[in-house]
């Protein structure tokens, strides 16, 4: 299989530079090498599109719980334990 073809038909390996690419970053190979593949892969498309928008939620949660003065409720802290002590004892 030529090597266009392998990148063609790689969505395992799209999906890796997806997500490296809203880690670390891309090299201009593999940058190259995704928007080849996205371009006849719809389902590589949506998946980078959802990557991202879960990426953007969590970074304004963890912006949104660093504020100082956020804490969680000590009722709710205890109801937290007990489930979770429950739960451990089922196991």
């Amino acid at each position: 299989m030529s090597y266009l073809k392998k990148i063609v038909h790689n969505c395992k390996k799209a999906t890796f530079l997806i997500d490296k690419k809203e880690v670390t970053g891309i090299s201009l190979r593999e940058h190259i090498e995704l928007r080849i593949h996205l371009i006849g892969c719809s389902f590589c498309r949506l998946y980078g599109r959802q990557s991202q928008a879960i990426s953007k939620m969590v970074r304004e949660l963890f912006r949104s719980a660093m504020q100082p003065g956020v804490k969680l409720d000590e009722t709710f802290k205890k109801e937290l334990q007990e489930k979770i002590e429950d739960e451990l004892k089922k196991n």
